[in-house]
Order: C-alpha cells, then structure tokens, then sequence
C-alpha cells in the first residue's frame, strides 16, 4: 500500500494562481489545480481519484511536481526532442555545407531543392549525424555557417547542373510543371537557398 501523499503548504501567491486556475480553459492547467487544491484540503489521492476520476499515479505525479516545482508543475513539458546546433561536430558542419552545393537528386531525392527537413533526412544518411535532427538544429548549423534560408514563397532556382537542361519546351521532367500540377509541393516550408562559390580575389 501507497503511504499518503499530501501537496505541500503552498505560499499566498501560489494558493492565488491555483484558485486562478480553476477557471482556465485550458484542461491541464484546470485538472491539475483541481488535484492540489483537494489535496491541500487534505483529501489522500485515492479520494481525489474517485472525484475526478483520474488514476491514483497521475494525482501522485502532479502533488510531487508542485512539491518540488511549484506553479512550474501547471505547465506540461515540450515532448518535442531538444537538439541543438551542437549536433553536427565541426567536421560535419563542414561536410554539411560541402553537401549543399550538390542536388538532392544526387542522393536519390526526386527534387532539386533542398529543405530543411530534407537536408536533416541527407544528413543522417550520410553520417553527418548520429541520428535524426529536426529541422531547428539544421538551421542553426547553416547559420553558424553563414548560409542562408528562407520561407519558400515560390519554386526556386535549383543548384542542379541539369536543371537548365531539363527546361526545355516540350519536357516532360516534374521541374518544369506548374507547382498546381506537381505533387512534391513545398510551398510554405523552409527551403535553403543554393549555395555559390564566392568568386576568388
């Protein structure tokens, strides 16, 4: 059996936030106020249980959270993974911006743009990571590096050597379709623009 688990005595500013919180819209902040202000009345969890019906371990969590964390404990944590810039090395780094002055169709990807999403899937099947990255570690490596996005507002010029080949009258390759008809959309998505060779001095 569970010892009994009560929330701690809370401060005048902390019991305000939490009466506070009875009345917001938003379930979370609602159900957990609920749980520490019937615990500060002194109800066990298994009371608070059978009121709210929620299960005994998530009344347990949320009184050890605001024992330890106070108001903190009202919010729910990002489950979104955290990556940061760091997780390309230098070497990498390097390696990424060399990858960028290639075409995605020169890694199997039927288009000539790159995005960042594509370039964090490119990257992690090249080894520059040792596991997936999400687009924000991407673009905090290009920055580091100097390099440039921005919000693809129509299709861009692809780095592609063939790209102006393939522009021809009469072509039947996806680039030179209207965006309407193509099915590799991208509009709206964080595209890196092609890399140039500064010219030498």
């Amino acid at each position: 059996m569970k010892p009994p688990l009560f929330v701690r005595t809370s401060t005048d500013k902390e019991r305000a936030q939490l009466e506070a919180g009875l009345h917001s819209p938003n379930a979370f902040v609602h159900r957990r106020c609920q749980i520490l202000l019937a615990s500060a009345r002194g109800l066990h969890a298994t009371a608070i249980e059978r009121n709210l019906g929620c299960d005994d371990d998530t009344v347990r969590k949320v009184i050890k959270a605001f024992n330890a964390h106070g108001l903190a404990a009202l919010h729910a944590k990002s489950r979104r993974p955290h990556r940061s810039g760091a997780a390309f090395a230098p070497e990498q780094a390097e390696r990424l911006k060399e990858l960028l002055h290639k075409s995605p169709r020169q890694y199997g990807k039927e288009t000539s743009v790159w995005t960042l999403e594509l370039v964090a899937e490119v990257s992690l099947a090249e080894g520059l990571t040792k596991e997936r990255v999400s687009d924000e570690t991407v673009r905090a490596t290009l920055a580091r590096l100097g390099v440039r996005w921005k919000r693809a507002k129509q299709w861009i010029t692809s780095p592609d050597p063939e790209y102006q080949r393939k522009k021809v009258p009469g072509s039947t390759d996806p680039l030179d379709q209207p965006a309407s008809r193509r099915g590799d959309r991208l509009s709206g998505r964080s595209v890196v623009e092609p890399l140039r060779t500064a010219p030498s001095t």
